[in-house]
């Protein structure tokens, strides 16, 4: 018994601290002249209605000095709206960015999937993808 509720406390707390997953390594291919993009792990879930923000962050290798944009991307026509849809992350920057994620009083409901694409000054860019869950009040 002790055992179950030690491994669901742990899942809660992994849950709650807010996962993230990443995307493939952009920048360059040396070590640590790289970047990647971490975007939620779970469905972020939003009521139709709601307004939630959404955190997106940037991970940089050691020696990756430089500004990247990001685009962010959905299906147009869908009741569901995401604001900045770009913006630029400076060398300085932290490397967070809240997106403000909006649903429609009448969007449909269903999974919606939110593409984000980092590109750097020089080098390659990168893309990953998170899912927006949208369900019934």
């Amino acid at each position: 018994m002790k055992n179950a509720i030690a491994i669901v406390m742990t899942l809660v707390l992994a849950t709650v601290s807010g996962c993230s997953s990443s995307s493939e390594k952009g920048g360059s291919v040396v070590k640590g002249e790289g970047f990647k993009i971490a975007v939620p792990t779970l469905d972020v879930k939003l009521q139709q209605g709601e307004v939630q923000n959404v955190t997106v962050s940037l991970e940089r290798g050691d020696y990756f000095k430089q500004d990247v944009k990001l685009e962010i991307k959905l299906p147009k026509g869908e009741g569901i709206s995401i604001d900045p849809t770009s913006v630029t992350i400076k060398a300085s920057d932290k490397p967070d960015v809240q997106l403000r994620v909006t649903v429609a009083q009448n969007a449909a409901l269903g999974e919606y999937h939110v593409s984000v694409k980092g590109i750097p000054k020089t080098g390659e860019s990168t893309s990953t993808v998170f899912t927006v869950k949208v369900v019934s009040p």
